[in-house]
């Protein structure tokens, strides 16, 4: 008899949570009290192209970041790094929210220099990050480094 009533209390249990896992999946799902928040475009032929960040729900994504500057890639990662933070307090992140980074290089000889600047920009616990270079050059051209990332608030 004990086990045919813990069998039967399994079951509600197992039901009741299924039903409400569905519930709160649902919920989730449909974006509900959630919009979606962009930093003012960035235009190209009287049109709007892309956003500097765009902020939905608590995640903050940030668009990649490079600069034409003189020096080598330690220069344009710093001034990529910084110009990156600023979005983020912009979107109301922060480096230490960053989740992951994505590293887009000219050539892979720049690899360590870049390491060099990149470390501890993030705090303690820094994210994840793929680091890729791009054969055919970056777009524009005479970047060293684009970064773009997605964090937190």
């Amino acid at each position: 008899m004990k086990t045919e009533r813990r069998s039967v209390l399994k079951k509600l249990f197992a039901a009741f949570i299924g039903a409400s896992g569905a519930s709160l999946t649902a919920r989730a799902g449909s974006g509900e009290g959630m919009e979606k928040v962009t930093a003012e475009a960035v235009n190209f032929q009287d049109q709007p192209l892309f956003s500097p960040f765009t902020r939905y729900g608590n995640l903050v994504f940030v668009s990649g970041h490079g600069k034409r500057l003189e020096g080598d890639i330690k220069v344009h990662t710093d001034n990529v790094l910084k110009m990156i933070e600023g979005e983020l307090i912009k979107a109301g992140s922060s480096m230490e929210k960053v989740l992951k980074v994505t590293v887009f290089l000219e050539t892979m000889d720049d690899y360590n220099g870049m390491n060099e600047v990149y470390k501890g920009r993030f705090g303690k616990n820094p994210p994840a990050r793929t680091t890729v270079a791009v054969p055919n050059g970056l777009p524009p051209a005479d970047h060293l480094i684009q970064m773009d990332c997605i964090a937190y608030i």
